[in-house]
């Protein structure tokens, strides 16, 4: 007689296998998760083909949708898009109205949430962008839908259930674009993909659209780095004077048109009169150029000291600061001193923030010439060391550096260069209250790389630019010049005092200069000497880096800058305002 199959070890044994098939799909869709995104957004494959029609930032409408057991008065119209350390950027729908004085979230498929942090409005598309960060529960999903951007003030639930598009990728994306007199400029990663390496114009096109998924598309002109030119598309017959319009670019060979949040805004024609004027006349002779972040600190110094030396206006792009550089740039303001703070909140983007920058000085007529260093840096000339130049009604200019007037068209200067030298810690534990230029006097002995002064006409129209040295126009007959280093150098105030040299690991502003955390392109003059891939003090440091001792500027700084106070006290003058001092 044949025994009947025990039922229960049966159902015991099919629910193990169904629990133990689970458990393994959920391991291998958290494994592709993981494999898809990591801190280098550069390991992404993000390629895919888009349609013309839902690329653009005025395009497109953030869909409302139910989220369970939470409730919501508003959905704000945004796009997002994930950038590098699990950080996603929501940028706002133009002219939608905000209340900053409410709290905003950003609200996920799943239900989880993180808080929405404003992060400024962008100058050149005029809309108001929020940050968050993506949860841990939506990491492990394999694919990462864009969040909703809402407000806590009321119980009305989003009862939409539209799916949400797919989160845009940091590394494959137009970001911005300029119109000049004469055709757009466009800036977008991913597609030129590595230094030395450029597509060809002839692989790509612009593309024009409108809500209505009409599309103009015109050639690229140029190719270089992350700048595309394109002739503009004829506007009046082509759209109606009062559309948005998108613009992106097209990878011809693969019919992919690359995702987008740039517009088109069509220049006005300023009349000929203006135009004459502005071309022969920009209002600076000598501007200077930098991309900060979080430099409240240090700001002052650096600008009062080059204004003294003949710079006459400040561009600064704000790659979205979180210090006090806001309250700085306005007491600055206050006290006389230009300066222009442009937010410029896209993640390693100097040279395209740079290329921006000539087409800025020349769109509004700024700048005859510009300086570009970082505000670690300043220039002066070792041969104003013992001249005449002592007090401060009567000090050097930066300016008998440079060409004032070329007649011939033939070896014109286009570019001045200069040696930087690099200063140590020089025994300083923490950031010297009275300046880098008193505090660090200890430098390497060998000057490293450069940085320069660039005419803004002669900047070749590619724009192409490494480390703060341009290419200038050849065929224009424009040359670069390198100054010995007695007629200029710069102080590179590079390894500080560890608590803020040890903050370069987080931010590396370059498209081309790799992040200090990965263990790759381990001989590369960025990284400093006997670092590891870790924040972790060295052993030592504080005297690293000291072959030579240099109090050159200090001494002239000194002169110059010093302020007398009671009891035979002195301060620089860039230090707290004077009245901090006095005792009523």
């Amino acid at each position: 007689m044949r025994r009947r199959p025990n039922t229960t070890f049966l159902l015991t044994f099919i629910t193990f296998l169904i629990l133990f098939a689970i458990f393994s799909l959920n391991l291998s869709r958290n494994a592709l998760s993981r494999f898809r995104y990591s801190d280098s957004v550069s390991d992404l494959d993000t390629r895919h083909n888009t349609n013309d029609d839902n690329l653009f930032l005025n395009e497109y409408s953030h869909p409302k949708r139910r989220v369970s057991s939470i409730h919501f008065k508003v959905s704000i119209s945004t796009v997002s898009i994930l950038l590098p350390d699990w950080e996603i950027m929501l940028i706002v729908s133009p002219n939608t109205p905000l209340h900053y004085d409410y709290n905003y979230r950003c609200v996920f498929r799943n239900g989880a949430f993180s808080p929405a942090r404003f992060s400024g409005v962008l100058p050149f598309m005029n809309v108001s962008t929020f940050k968050c960060d993506l949860p841990e529960s939506v990491r492990r999903r394999r694919i990462f839908s864009q969040p909703a951007l809402v407000t806590e003030a009321s119980e009305n639930e989003m009862n939409d259930p539209s799916p949400a598009p797919e989160l845009l990728r940091w590394n494959f994306l137009v970001y911005e674009s300029f119109s000049t007199e004469d055709d757009v400029v466009l800036f977008a990663k991913g597609v030129n993909h590595r230094q030395g390496y450029d597509r060809s114009p002839s692989e790509l096109r612009c593309v024009f659209t409108t809500g209505e998924g009409n599309a103009v598309r015109t050639a690229v002109t140029s190719s270089v780095q992350e700048v595309f030119r394109c002739p503009r598309p004829d506007h009046a017959l082509l759209f109606p004077e009062s559309e948005k319009i998108g613009i992106s670019l097209e990878i011809i060979a693969e019919n992919l048109v690359v995702p987008s949040v740039a517009s088109y805004r069509p220049r006005p024609k300023p009349r000929p009169n203006s135009v004459m004027k502005a071309q022969a006349q920009p209002k600076y002779f000598l501007c200077a150029c930098t991309m900060v972040y979080n430099v409240g600190k240090f700001l002052r110094e650096w600008v009062m000291y080059h204004s003294k030396v003949g710079v006459e206006n400040f561009i600064l792009y704000d790659n979205n600061s979180d210090d006090n550089l806001e309250t700085v740039v306005n007491e600055l303001h206050e006290e006389g001193y230009n300066i222009t703070t442009l937010l410029w909140i896209w993640p390693k983007t100097q040279e395209a923030g740079f290329s921006h920058s000539i087409l800025h000085s020349k769109s509004n007529a700024l700048c005859s010439w510009i300086m570009y260093v970082d505000v670690d840096e300043f220039v002066f000339s070792p041969s104003w060391i013992g001249s005449s130049y002592k007090t401060r009604n009567e000090l050097p200019s930066l300016k008998s550096m440079l060409p004032h007037r070329q007649m011939s068209k033939v070896g014109r200067i286009g570019q001045v260069s200069m040696q930087c030298n690099e200063f140590g810690p020089s025994g300083q534990r923490k950031n010297p209250t009275e300046g880098v230029t008193q505090g660090y006097t200890c430098r390497r002995r060998v000057e490293q790389r450069h940085k320069s002064i660039v005419l803004v006409d002669a900047v070749d129209p590619s724009l192409r630019n490494v480390i703060h040295h341009f290419e200038v126009n050849e065929k224009e007959g424009y040359r670069s010049k390198q100054l010995s280093m007695e007629k200029g150098v710069v102080n590179h105030y590079k390894y500080q005092a560890w608590d803020e040299f040890k903050n370069k690991f987080r931010r590396r502003v370059s498209a081309y200069v790799v992040d200090w955390r990965q263990n790759v392109n381990l001989k590369s003059k960025d990284r400093t000497p006997g670092l590891g891939f870790q924040p972790i003090e060295p052993k030592d440091w504080v005297h690293k880096f000291c072959e030579v001792r240099d109090q050159r500027l200090k001494s002239l700084t000194q002169t110059w800058f010093s302020i007398y106070l009671r009891h035979n006290e002195t301060r620089m003058a860039w230090q707290k305002k004077l009245r901090d001092y006095f005792i009523p």
